[in-house]
């Protein structure tokens, strides 16, 4: 079947459309000896790509792979870190991150925890990502003091940040800490601006405390026996689970194949 470079090198899991169109531009592509360029297509029944001097054989496809994070705070969102600081693909064990293009869809911050994907799935990685798409996701936020109403209906309506008003946000008290004032909310938010919670809180002039996402769309970190997945701990997404995930983005369905064991609780 013949499709574009980018997208076989996102469906191989070698990279991110964005990224493997970055690599066809820096001329790292090869299709039959020549270099290939943005639009390209490519049937490797027929064609022989190589990337960085590397073939890419048909065979050389990974099974797909798509997990639920429960990312512990202090911990990096990204496959390597400059800093030598711990990452999500540390987590987990050495037959799932390497030779299989795994990595996180989306980032929680260094000081953030919660719920975060992580598969070798370009075109769902490019759903989950692309700013046309709002898939809701939903957060724990510990204020260092009780939000006032007027400050929570003008979160709920939207704030500045860089010349532009953030989305509506969906917000609701959980509880007060009567000890020290500090005070849970939960907020669902369709949008994902870089550390939009913590700049927004501190525009209206509180502290976050603490930041936990406890849900991406309809996938929480609730596992089957309704216990929250602990910390650094994974799980493999339900086949239920992805389908709601490829019907967001208009994806084609996808079959789900054996997995070596489920749920991880090390």
């Amino acid at each position: 079947m013949t499709e574009r470079v980018q997208k076989v090198l996102s469906q191989w899991g070698i990279a991110s459309r964005r990224k493997a169109e970055k690599m066809i531009l820096a001329g790292r592509v090869l299709i039959n000896g020549q270099t290939a360029s943005l639009g390209d297509k490519v049937d490797l029944r027929v064609d022989v790509l190589h990337i960085d001097d590397k073939e890419i054989k048909a065979s050389n496809r990974p099974q797909s792979i798509y997990l639920l994070l429960n990312k512990p705070p202090e911990v990096v969102s990204t496959c390597s870190d400059p800093q030598n600081r711990s990452t999500v693909i540390d987590l987990l064990p050495k037959n799932l991150r390497q030779g299989t293009g795994i990595h996180p869809v989306g980032r929680l911050d260094f000081s953030s925890s919660g719920a975060l994907i992580l598969t070798n799935d370009g075109d769902l990685t490019l759903g989950l990502t692309h700013p046309r798409y709002h898939l809701p996701k939903t957060y724990l936020v510990e204020l260092d003091r009780p939000p006032s109403k007027k400050d929570l209906t003008v979160w709920r309506q939207g704030v500045m940040l860089d010349q532009r008003k953030t989305l509506p946000a969906k917000i609701r008290r959980v509880q007060t800490n009567k000890s020290t004032k500090s005070t849970t909310i939960e907020i669902v938010l369709t949008e994902g601006r870089n550390r939009q919670i913590r700049r927004v809180a501190q525009r209206l002039g509180y502290q976050v405390l603490k930041l936990h996402r406890t849900a991406i769309g309809s996938i929480t970190l609730n596992s089957m026996n309704k216990l929250e997945l602990p910390q650094g701990n994974y799980r493999h997404l339900e086949q239920k689970e992805i389908n709601f995930l490829k019907n967001s983005f208009n994806l084609k369905p996808f079959k789900l194949a054996a997995q070596p064991g489920d749920a991880v609780y090390e």
